[in-house]
């Protein structure tokens, strides 16, 4: 297990000091109860749904393994675009309060799920000819923050990390040629705890040996510096307008104008 820190959401300097070393910070006191109460149903709503339609050996993440999708115009996921005890702690980080969201989502495991590879959920998209320069060399471009809907712990898949690997060049090493000690690096936090993440630092899934889903929700965003075209569907105007004004910022270039 790795030994992890759950920081309050009101430590914002001790918070960002931690981000900036380890690539990501668990965050408590980031959904009320209500709140939390409010994302679980979602949750199990819609993984009624996925996985009614969808075999297990059909899985968009491997066996057993699901992503939620583009979840943004679900009210249970709504609220987690401005939440109030996370967005100081991303103004921090990015020295400005002027980024924006790309979205809300995340996944979940059902028993039998196996171990995933560590991976990095972003390339690079510098591409210097000269090599000198990578997206690895730069301050956090994109940032997920994951919401764990159950408590984690060490037979449910919980999200694994490998602290430091944020600004690391090398590609993660394959399942098989991972030391041990990265299969073991998993994270355990109750349930409503905040993992807030440089999409760049190598994270995977572990095997779910338990008798129950593992589902994190999520909502990510760009570093005011950074955009890149978001491939799922956008937001409709709508949902749009139906948002506070705090999120409509955020949201600003999700919209879609053909979306009704």
């Amino acid at each position: 297990m790795l030994d992890v820190d759950l920081i309050a959401s009101s430590d914002v300097d001790r918070a960002v000091t931690t981000f900036h070393r380890e690539g990501f910070v668990a965050v408590s006191g980031a959904l009320s109860k209500e709140q939390l109460t409010l994302a679980q149903a979602g949750a199990r709503r819609v993984i009624e749904e996925q996985t009614a339609a969808i075999p297990l050996v059909e899985a968009n993440r491997g066996f057993a393994r699901y992503s939620f999708g583009q979840q943004i115009h679900h009210p249970e996921w709504q609220q987690l675009i401005d939440l109030p005890a996370v967005l100081p702690i991303l103004e921090r980080i990015w020295g400005s309060a002027d980024f924006n969201c790309t979205g809300a989502g995340g996944d979940y495991s059902l028993p039998g799920a196996k171990i995933q590879h560590l991976h990095a959920d972003i390339g690079d998209f510098f591409n210097d000819p000269l090599g000198q320069v990578t997206s690895f060399d730069v301050p956090a471009p994109h940032i997920v923050i994951n919401y764990l809907m159950v408590d984690f712990h060490e037979k449910n898949g919980a999200i694994r990390f490998i602290p430091c690997t944020q600004r690391n060049r090398q590609a993660p090493p394959a399942l098989d040629e991972e030391p041990d000690w990265m299969k073991k690096s998993f994270v355990c936090a109750p349930a409503g705890t905040a993992l807030i993440r440089d999409v760049r630092c190598w994270h995977g899934g572990t095997a779910n040996r338990s008798d129950e889903v593992r589902p994190m929700t999520s909502a990510g965003y760009f570093a005011p510096w950074y955009y890149r075209r978001i491939q799922e569907p956008r937001m409709s105007r709508s949902v749009y307008e139906n948002l506070s004004k705090n999120a409509k910022d955020l949201c600003r270039l999700m919209v879609d104008p053909q979306l009704g």
